[in-house]
């Protein structure tokens, strides 16, 4: 369990340095530049990743059982995984409502994603796991809106196209994940 919680302070912690020491991020790009800061980022993130993907794969061979969720429970989480692929694509897709309206859908679709996960998963390693990205996510988001409120930040609407291609984006994604990847990868079906 130590080597996920490891992890997850790792890739949760690299993550919050815009938002907890802004003006630290700023002076080590200052000193390093922003392609080697980049790189030293990427390097850390994928260490944390590394280790939260280890660390839950040792917990979940001698899981802790804080509940057992009820079976209708997967099929809710099942469901709340359409619109997490929904803002995950609409990160991606330049100039759509989902963007303009919420501002940041990567952050929404990692609440949703922590959330479905929570319903339907009740071992120690889960709430920390899926619980330490949702503590994460909505302290993320809030800093962000603030600052875009701030800013006046504004973004973009193109039209009805980048609209349908975040929706389909999103859905062919879930499809691809939820029928093939998340067995493959997770070891688990979602509908199994």
């Amino acid at each position: 369990m130590i080597t996920l919680v490891i992890g997850l302070a790792i890739f949760l912690g690299i993550h919050s340095i815009h938002m907890l020491a802004p003006q630290w991020r700023e002076s080590m790009i200052r000193q390093m530049g922003l392609m080697p800061w980049k790189g030293l980022y990427s390097i850390i993130s994928l260490a944390g990743f590394g280790l939260i993907i280890w660390g839950y794969g040792l917990a979940r061979l001698d899981p802790v059982w804080v509940w057992f969720a009820p079976g209708w429970t997967r099929h809710l989480s099942a469901l709340l995984m359409i619109p997490a692929f929904i803002f995950l694509a609409a990160a991606y897709v330049p100039g759509n409502r989902i963007k303009a309206r919420f501002g940041h859908p990567m952050v929404l679709a990692v609440k949703t994603w922590a959330i479905a996960h929570l319903i339907a998963n009740g071992t120690l390693a889960d709430i920390l796991l899926f619980g330490g990205f949702l503590a994460w996510a909505v302290v993320y988001f809030i800093h962000a809106r603030r600052k875009d409120r701030a800013n006046n930040t504004q973004y973009p609407v193109k039209g009805l196209k980048s609209d349908i291609s975040a929706v389909v984006g999103g859905l062919i994604g879930y499809g691809v994940f939820a029928f093939w990847a998340h067995l493959l990868l997770i070891g688990v079906p979602p509908f199994g």
